[in-house]
């Protein structure tokens, strides 16, 4: 049968706001399980105590800020508008149905000349994450780390070209002392030191948003973005720290810098790490820091067809490499990069039977190269291929930070920079974590036991309380 509602809007109703905010809405359960009490300490500073006009409270003003986050509003003025219709953020807020909401430029005032360039979004960061700690969701005996990127808000078209001095890495004399011992170790001289700190690279710089770096990788967009470097654990799938920087530097820059502190405070025993930090240096730095890896390995470009360097044996007694066809590769040299280099010989070559699947295009030997501190990458392909612990941690990866990412970028309007500059970018970064692990830590506490989930890591094949 065919209904019409004919009731008139205009009437009077007694209303408790409690009533109209279902009892599951994610903004009760971080009511709930959330302190922000937190907040009036780290800005008492920031306030006059005894002076002035009064303010909007500071954790009402943060509230509205994290909203914007959790649901994905990135313009402030849009944020208003829903708060203003939301009765379930009017609720979290604390306001009532005909109470005033804050205007969009109040907010963003606020937030621009009391909050920008100081530390107050990584405190209530930090301290959202030790609220996680706090409930035994975040434990740091296993660490994810990678890195994402976020489009700038910046025309691709907009730049110029510059020379731009970057400083060469801190390992750099641990190398050359290594390149140095393996040249003597062959009869061959020393090569001359380097004595510069930095090295000048051509690069494109954005007139738009200058802290941007333009990014060229293979299967990943082009134009000026930044990268956010993340850490997650791996328990519950909360992040544990984050670090913006621009596009234009390899990920596995900053990478020992992130790990070295996650060891300081979580005490961290092993990391997954994707086959953009297999690297020698990166091997090296997390043997010293008494960290166990589990990073994919990365293989050099190989032309079709042609035999890769895995069919060649490294006999490390006699320091060759022994070819498929059982001959030997001799060490010819050590290179100021650190690769220790082992050539066939041109007449062996020559009269070989599978020469065609060896040999590239226009050489007439094979070249083999090794990295100078190998045994570190050798340590981490054995962990991750050969125990079962290494390959656990491993598939578990894509679980993790992956998902952390899609999360963010798909539910928390992470694919694109609000605004511009690495300092507001920072301010971003953290803000968005800080709601990730929110919701994160709320839906757990407020929906399934640990001991459930648990369970459902042990019914999937794994669980650190069995392995670790």
């Amino acid at each position: 049968m065919l209904t019409k509602n004919n009731e008139n809007q205009p009437k009077v109703e007694l209303v408790l706001i409690e009533n109209l905010v279902k009892k599951d809405h994610i903004l009760r359960r971080i009511d709930e399980h959330i302190d922000f009490n937190f907040i009036y300490d780290i800005v008492e500073d920031k306030y006059c105590l005894d002076n002035g006009r009064p303010s909007i409270d500071p954790v009402v003003l943060f509230k509205i800020i994290l909203i914007g986050y959790l649901f994905g509003i990135r313009s402030e003025r849009r944020l208003i508008e829903e708060i203003h219709h939301n009765v379930a953020y009017r609720w979290f807020l604390g306001y009532g149905l005909e109470d005033k909401i804050p205007d969009a430029s109040t907010i963003s005032q606020n937030r621009r000349r009391r909050f920008t360039g100081t530390d107050i979004f990584e405190k209530i960061f930090d301290n959202i994450v030790e609220q996680a700690i706090k409930h035994k969701l975040i434990t740091g005996k296993v660490m994810y780390v990678d890195s994402t990127h976020i489009k700038a808000n910046a025309n691709i078209g907009k730049f110029t070209n510059e020379q731009v001095e970057v400083a060469l890495p801190e390992y750099i004399d641990e190398l050359e002392k290594a390149v140095t011992g393996a040249r003597e170790v062959h009869g061959q001289r020393e090569l001359k030191k380097n004595k510069k700190t930095t090295e000048v690279k051509n690069r494109k710089v954005s007139t738009t948003d200058p802290d941007s770096g333009y990014m060229f990788r293979d299967k990943k967009p082009k134009g000026f973005f930044y990268l956010n470097h993340m850490a997650v654990d791996g328990e519950n799938n909360l992040i544990a720290s984050v670090l913006p920087t621009t596009a234009a530097i390899n990920d596995a820059v900053p990478f020992l810098g992130i790990v070295e502190r996650l060891k300081e405070k979580y005490k961290v025993k092993y990391v997954g790490a994707d086959a953009g930090y297999y690297t020698a240096a990166i091997a090296k730095g997390l043997k010293e820091l008494g960290i166990t890896a589990s990073i994919a390995k990365r293989l050099g470009p190989k032309p079709k067809g042609k035999m890769s360097k895995l069919n060649f044996v490294y006999i490390e007694e006699h320091d060759i490499y022994i070819c498929p066809q059982g001959n030997s590769l001799n060490y010819k040299t050590t290179t100021r990069e650190g690769y220790k280099e082992y050539r066939s010989q041109k007449n062996i070559c020559k009269e070989c039977s599978i020469r065609e699947k060896c040999i590239y295009d226009k050489q007439t030997i094979r070249t083999i190269r090794r990295h100078v501190w190998q045994e570190y990458l050798t340590e981490i392909d054995r962990f991750k291929e050969k125990t079962e612990l290494g390959k656990r941690i491993y598939k578990r990866r894509k679980e993790t930070i992956e998902r952390a990412f899609a999360d963010l970028k798909e539910l928390h309007g992470f694919r694109y920079a609000r605004f511009r500059g690495i300092e507001k970018m920072k301010e971003q970064c953290l803000l968005t974590a800080a709601a990730y692990n929110i919701k994160k830590i709320a839906t757990i506490l407020g929906g399934y036991s640990h001991d459930f989930i648990c369970f459902c890591w042990n019914f999937n094949g794994f669980s650190y309380f069995n392995v670790f």
